[in-house]
């Protein structure tokens, strides 16, 4: 490990009877915005590919706090399992463990991947600790969004593939199963299928409305700023994007408040030390722009 790696330690804290497990990478003393990194699917707080980790130690270099917790049913951490749209107590508490851990803080971001993007726009608007929030790749999953991902990505792009075309009719697949299948899109995408709202590796979830209207609605109570980072190999994103094209959302996602950075060849999860990098710093100057600090001389 690098010796100039800011320290972390491993911390345990309490939600409604529950010990919940994280790490806190300890940042400066004299910070007043911490973040904290909400898990998302069947992930633990380390991450994919690392990923969270390597996140605490960047932004603590810049002098921001971070904790990465397990909330409850989810890695280290006790309790029965549970999705994305039942953890705002869990969020509550790792807030309050980190106001104590680190009483001198103001304000707390809310950093989240996938369906953790989407609890946090769950979750951003109840708690005025809350100033701001880095979405990434935010899950609106329906039968209806992922068959309009499909067809605007891979079937558009198949359709110009000379290479997909020799296939068919050389008739290594079979013409009607592939026309079949395109029909079958073309009907979800219409909305011509039962909505199908669970988060990924969930065996269910609360369903109170379309889930992306449930987050515009969490989008527009919230007034921080707000980060969005989309990968551009990755059908989640392509969903949010197709979701998110209409003018209920355009009015938020065009406000001076929003910032929104792309990866073009990333993935859903980052894979590359290069994107992850990347990430990070995006997030990094992101927080320098909203919430200087400066570290002392």
């Amino acid at each position: 490990m690098n010796p100039q790696t800011p320290d972390v330690r491993p911390v345990a804290f309490n939600c409604e009877g529950v010990l919940l497990h994280g790490m806190l990478h300890e940042g400066a003393p004299a910070a007043k915005t911490g973040v904290l990194v909400i898990v998302g699917g069947p992930q633990y707080r380390v991450g994919s590919h690392r990923q969270f980790v390597l996140l605490g130690r960047a932004l603590a270099e810049r002098g921001y706090p971070v904790l990465r917790f397990d909330y409850r049913g989810l890695g280290d951490s006790d309790g029965e399992p549970r999705t994305f749209e039942t953890i705002d107590a869990d969020i509550r508490a790792a807030i309050d463990a980190l106001a104590r851990l680190r009483p001198g803080l103001e304000r707390v971001i809310l950093w989240g991947l996938c369906d953790a993007a989407s609890a946090a726009l769950f979750y951003g608007a109840t708690d005025n600790r809350i100033a701001g929030m880095v979405l990434l790749n935010p899950w609106v999953r329906s039968q209806q969004t992922v068959a309009q991902a499909y067809l605007r990505t891979y079937y558009a792009r198949r359709i110009f593939d000379r290479e997909a075309w020799r296939e068919l009719f050389r008739g290594s697949k079979n013409p009607l199963a592939v026309l079949g299948s395109f029909a079958n899109l073309l009907r979800q995408a219409a909305g011509r299928g039962a909505p199908r709202n669970d988060a990924p590796g969930a065996t269910a979830a609360p369903t109170n409305g379309p889930l992306v209207e449930r987050m515009r609605a969490g989008f527009a109570a919230f007034k921080g700023p707000i980060l969005i980072v989309l990968s551009g190999d990755d059908i989640t994103a392509a969903e949010f994007v197709g979701a998110t094209a209409n003018t209920n959302w355009s009015g938020l996602l065009g406000q001076p408040r929003v910032s929104r950075c792309e990866l073009d060849a990333a993935d859903h999860t980052f894979s590359s030390r290069a994107w992850r990098d990347q990430v990070a710093t995006w997030t990094g100057e992101w927080l320098q722009r909203n919430w200087p600090h400066t570290p002392p001389t």
